[in-house]
């Protein structure tokens, strides 16, 4: 896509219920304004599924793009011209980009967004992993280990039936995935990269359980940070991606997917939700 004009008056947004926590229009406004959109708007709407098509009808060409959270990542494909592979691999779409010619594209940007965080934390490829968790995110998880990970995936759940998706998730992305009880999620620390896809205070009884010598944990969460597991990891050595990284990672390629803009300005976007996180 060519850049857009500088001076054209462009509209982009996220979507999700519930919406007033999110980051993202600070992320993206910041983005903006270090790229000199002055022309650029970004905000944040309340849209639940029943309500998106009816959102759709109002876009005109004055919009540029998307951001998509739950519950919305799966309702949207139907309302889309084209989705990337990406989206496709775990049918699930947060990046919706309009086109000059009025289609309408949906992109994944979580999967290569975690890939980035990892990386630059200087995690590249490891023989193993777990993740803790078995939800939507859990499935990006597995997208982005897919091509991280040369070996095992353990995945830590609470019933068979969260099991059983885990499992034919890694054979529809190709990943080797072996189920474990969540009364064993302290066996998760053996592995070199501990991702956890839980809600708020799931793995807070864990942190007791952080080894001496640990390897890498990516916690997606961002609020509140840092998590109980997050700070004890830290406190023993090792090293910790949380959940702004993501965000700002897979902001960071969104903007350039709306904007055209080839690189988009990442320690910017990274300060100004630092900045945002601490005046909660």
């Amino acid at each position: 896509m060519k850049a857009r004009e500088v001076t054209e008056a462009r509209r982009a947004a996220v979507l999700g219920s519930p919406i007033a926590h999110s980051l993202s229009p600070v992320l993206h406004r910041a983005a903006y304004e270090e790229l000199g959109l002055t022309n650029w708007s970004y905000d944040r709407f309340e849209v639940d599924e029943a309500a998106l098509p009816r959102f759709f009808e109002k876009i005109d060409a004055s919009w540029a793009g998307l951001s998509l959270t739950m519950p919305l990542k799966r309702a949207v494909i139907p309302l889309l011209d084209e989705i990337s592979d990406t989206a496709a691999s775990v049918e699930a779409v947060n990046t919706v980009v309009f086109t000059e010619d009025g289609r309408r594209i949906g992109d994944n940007t979580d999967i290569p967004g975690m890939i980035a965080a990892l990386r630059e934390r200087g995690v590249e490829k490891v023989a193993s992993a777990a993740v803790l968790g078995a939800g939507a995110t859990a499935s990006s998880a597995l997208a982005a280990l897919s091509r991280l990970c040369t070996g095992p995936v353990t995945a830590y759940v609470r019933t068979a039936a969260r099991g059983n998706e885990m499992r034919q998730w890694g054979e529809r992305l190709g990943v080797d995935v072996r189920i474990a009880d969540w009364a064993e999620a302290e066996r998760a620390f053996d592995a070199p990269l501990v991702i956890a896809t839980t809600p708020a205070g799931t793995t807070d009884s864990l942190a007791e359980a952080v080894p001496e010598r640990p390897g890498t944990l990516f916690d997606v969460l961002y609020e509140p940070w840092p998590t109980a597991l997050a700070a004890a990891w830290s406190a023993h050595g090792g090293s910790v991606v949380g959940g702004l990284d993501l965000l700002v990672h897979q902001a960071v390629l969104q903007v350039e997917q709306m904007t055209g803009c080839a690189a988009a300005p990442l320690a910017v976007m990274r300060g100004a939700g630092e900045q945002a996180l601490a005046a909660r």
